[in-house]
């Protein structure tokens, strides 16, 4: 185990626009804040495309049409992001993964996000499951 203790910090409020693309901009705005870590606490909205990879798999897939943001969790940092995404289409039938670049809004995404003070969020690979995990440090407020 692994175990960093921070304390809330800023709550942030952010909208996504129709045909933004949700990874790209969540990596660009953490990048312009200087996000060092953060956590998504509350998601709504809608996607016209959702891409996604599935547990166990190495490659991604991609869903086309009206698509309803069920849940949106993950960590947030300038250093990386480890976000899963799930949807329902428009007969209600989910599906979920790991979010990908390539998830378009279609009319909005609603995000509250709690960033985090005195910890750092950083990903490097693990030797025991080849994957970049969380590393978390410690920081000065």
């Amino acid at each position: 185990m692994i175990h960093v203790a921070g304390r809330p910090y800023r709550v942030h409020i952010i909208r996504l626009l129709p045909n933004e693309d949700v990874r790209a901009e969540l990596e660009r705005w953490c990048a312009s804040q200087g996000i060092e870590a953060a956590v998504i606490t509350s998601a709504v909205g809608s996607l016209s495309t959702a891409a996604i990879r599935l547990g166990g798999r190495s490659e991604g897939t991609s869903i086309s049409g009206d698509l309803e943001v069920c849940s949106l969790s993950g960590t947030l940092s300038r250093h990386g992001l480890h976000v899963h995404l799930a949807v329902a289409d428009g007969n209600g039938a989910m599906k979920g993964g790991h979010l990908l670049n390539g998830c378009v809004v279609r009319t909005t995404l609603e995000l509250a996000v709690q960033e985090l003070g005195g910890i750092r969020l950083r990903r490097e690979v693990d030797p025991l499951t080849g994957y970049q995990e969380l590393l978390p440090e410690p920081i000065d407020p």
